[in-house]
């Protein structure tokens, strides 16, 4: 499905806050006609308001693509409302938490085409990574479709099986709230080290944001990347020693953490 079909049959948005907004940002720069957007939202934003797609007006009768983004507290108000898109003629894509695929089959039907997505919060900047399944009902031309519009806010994978949303959650879904906290305790050890706030939260910032993009860009591993830096004997080397401890280090904390966050996520879907 490109957006000339989407164009001619329309494209409706069940919510649109930080992460739809993100999408649809992305959809309006690479040329998607604002005719062709139509919002429902209780709550729009200034910015939306701004972009002359639809809000809050009436809806196409048979859209191309039915996007849900809707809090999941809101869902069960919400999804009845697109009840009448059910069955097979419209592509469901939800990029609401917790909501899996068959709460979506039950509300609107059997046939209905479903995909699931998990993004992250740097879709916010355009570099989110989503994750994304589909139903049986979802055919390759469905998945191929929901990865170029999800395209807008980042990189896209693809899963096997709906059950590893909960391990994409406790690594790319939750992960960016790790690595804000790692920036601050990067920060804070270095004031412990004599540097003024400022300075210290800088550096720590640029180098996380530096080592990551380096890391997603080079040709060697990050485990080769470390070695390069890592002098013999030297500073680099001293501090390895203790993130690499076998008992209390980084790699049994943060496989702990991950753990702790898919399990949260299964506990939530129950």
């Amino acid at each position: 499905m490109s957006f000339t079909e989407i164009e001619r049959r329309g494209l409706v948005m069940l919510g649109c806050g930080k992460m739809g907004s993100a999408m649809l940002a992305g959809w309006l720069k690479g040329g998607l006609s604002p005719s062709a957007v139509h919002v429902t939202d209780p709550n729009p934003s200034d910015w939306l308001r701004s972009t002359d797609v639809s809000i809050n007006a009436d809806l196409p009768q048979t859209p191309a693509v039915a996007l849900v983004a809707v809090k999941p507290q809101m869902m069960g108000e919400a999804l009845p409302r697109m009840a009448s898109y059910g069955g097979g003629a419209t592509l469901f894509i939800s990029v609401a938490a917790g909501t899996p695929i068959s709460a979506f089959e039950a509300a609107l039907g059997a046939g209905t085409r479903i995909v699931r997505a998990m993004p992250n919060t740097p879709a916010a900047v355009g570099k989110g990574i989503t994750a994304i399944i589909g139903n049986e009902q979802a055919g390759a031309a469905d998945l191929d479709t929901a990865e170029a519009l999800l395209s807008a806010i980042g990189q896209v994978v693809r899963l096997q099986t709906e059950d590893q949303i909960d391990a994409v959650t406790g690594v790319s879904g939750s992960g960016p709230a790790y690595v804000f906290y790692m920036i601050d305790a990067l920060a804070a050890a270095g004031v412990a080290e004599g540097l003024a706030p400022d300075l210290a939260m800088h550096l720590a910032k640029a180098t996380v944001a530096g080592a990551g993009a380096l890391a997603e860009t080079a040709a060697e591993t990050p485990e080769q990347l470390r070695i390069n830096v890592t002098s013999p004997n030297g500073t680099t080397q001293a501090g390895l020693e203790v993130l690499m401890k076998e008992k209390g280090g980084l790699m049994p904390l943060m496989r702990a953490t991950v753990a702790a966050a898919a399990a949260r996520s299964r506990e939530l879907k129950g």
